[in-house]
């Protein structure tokens, strides 16, 4: 049973990794903290990211992320991009399921003060599936952002 469970950890941490592998840095986001004229979005690590290619929605266990992401917009009240949403269907469960995209339209909003830095940061996204999407997920799913 112990050998079952140490597999499963492992599993789950080797696709964290692999998710994470298969990010990209990108040159188009800016690490630079946010001016008062600039609102960015705030990542896994508590950085605040301007126009990001990449961004982890499932900052836990890596099972859910936004890649390829292209902005049309980017401004105060908000940013609308496009891009695809990974996820993984964790079928028969997560260490073991398989991870599947599905283009979206993404708009992040709701800007806020952070508090203990400058400048303001997206406190929600939108995410619009454009074509198909994960079973039983609706076609609009809004959440909040950490930060």
């Amino acid at each position: 049973m112990r050998f079952h469970r140490a597999t499963a950890a492992l599993m789950v941490c080797a696709g964290a990794a692999l998710v994470a592998a298969t990010m990209p840095a990108t040159a188009s986001a800016t690490k630079a903290p946010p001016t008062r004229d600039h609102v960015a979005v705030i990542d896994c690590t508590g950085n605040a990211k301007v126009r990001p290619g990449n961004f982890m929605l499932a900052c836990a266990d890596g099972n859910n992320a936004l890649k390829s992401l292209h902005w049309s917009q980017w401004r105060a009240g908000s940013a609308v991009g496009k891009g695809t949403d990974v996820v993984n269907d964790c079928e028969p469960y997560c260490a073991a399921g398989h991870f599947h995209g599905y283009p979206v339209t993404v708009r992040l909003d709701r800007p806020q003060a952070r508090s203990g830095h400058s400048g303001r940061h997206y406190t929600q996204v939108t995410l619009t599936y454009t074509g198909h999407r994960p079973a039983g997920t609706p076609r609009v799913v809004t959440t909040r952002l950490w930060g």
